[in-house]
């Protein structure tokens, strides 16, 4: 399973090993309607191949026309799509506004060095910052956090790493909805179902999607052999202490950036008390655990639920503190 991220790196680094000059295209910011978010990335070789997207296909379309014409020879530039002061006199249908990061990018040590490193960032592996100067430089480090992708007139910091992954143990009608509202929110989705009746109906439920992979066997062993990085959410959502518990006990464990289970107040407190028994897990590991999960909205349904459940999960990923107040839904 690869992010449309993770295969524009990967196709330039397959141009690059193979001789080829590469252009790099980032979307940098966009207002209205535009149908990118900051961060998406189009590569594209000298002949007009290309991979990844950056709008609906008109910025796409113009942007290769004008590649094949000779355009976009400096080291770096920025550019604006739709709005006033065009570098570009393509309108966005939306009538949005983009800025566009576009580099070049020849077969040196270098670049190579540079799209293994995101490679490996876009995969789970270090995080890193690219400091652009437009038309002067590019440098690039590892970095503890990513930082915030901000630009000006003479500077560009573009963060570099994993999409956001969320796990999900056990098959559940919350879960179905999870698995909805997180394929929409664009992180990539992992369904760890074992029970043969539940994986059958798992199997009929959801839409083939790249971003989507659903896995029989139990969520504690899919956990024991492949991890979860930082950049992973973990959503234990059955009621079912032999799915819940086993797969919190190995979570707590790995570096998810979040962890959450379902369940009332009584029985979320009920829960925490069995694994800090079982498994003599320390208050650190306990607080790791949203549980009730999801924001206090008060939420009742499945829908509800999984509306919540992912909310949170974006709340966390954006680094916004919760607010001090109890937490009073199922």
């Amino acid at each position: 399973m690869h992010s449309l991220d993770q295969q524009v790196i990967e196709q330039a680094l397959n141009w690059l090993q193979r001789g080829k000059t590469v252009w790099l295209c980032t979307v940098l910011h966009s207002w209205g309607s535009a149908p990118r978010a900051p961060g998406a990335m189009l590569v594209a070789d000298g002949e007009g191949n290309w991979q990844g997207s950056l709008s609906g296909g008109c910025i796409e379309e113009d942007f290769l026309m004008r590649l094949r014409q000779g355009a976009w020879q400096r080291c770096s530039e920025r550019v604006r799509y739709g709005g006033d002061g065009l570098t570009s006199p393509v309108q966005l249908p939306c009538g949005g506004v983009l800025d566009v990061l576009v580099e070049r990018f020849t077969a040196q040590p270098d670049a190579l060095a540079l799209f293994g490193a995101m490679q490996s960032a876009l995969q789970g592996g270090p995080l890193l910052a690219r400091y652009v100067s437009p038309g002067i430089s590019h440098e690039w480090q590892h970095v503890p956090a990513l930082p915030v992708l901000r630009y000006d007139d003479d500077s560009v910091v573009v963060p570099v790493g994993a999409v956001h992954t969320v796990i999900i143990a056990g098959y559940s009608s919350v879960a179905a909805d999870s698995i909805r509202f997180a394929l929409m929110l664009g992180f990539n989705v992992v369904v760890c179902e074992h029970r043969e009746a539940e994986f059958a109906q798992l199997c009929r439920s959801v839409t083939a999607s790249d971003n989507l992979l659903c896995v029989q066997l139990h969520p504690a062993r899919y956990l024991a052999q492949h991890g979860a990085s930082a950049a992973t959410a973990i959503l234990c959502l059955t009621h079912d202490p032999r799915v819940d518990d086993l797969t919190l006990m190995e979570a707590v464990h790995t570096e998810a950036f979040y962890i959450g289970a379902m369940g009332s107040v009584k029985n979320s407190q009920r829960r925490l008390q069995r694994l800090a028994a079982i498994e003599e897990l320390s208050a650190q590991d306990l607080a790791r655990i949203h549980a009730p999960v999801g924001l206090p909205i008060g939420s009742k349904t499945p829908a509800e639920i999984a509306l919540a459940t992912l909310a949170d999960i974006v709340r966390v990923k954006n680094g916004v503190a919760q607010m001090q107040e109890d937490r009073h839904h199922a």
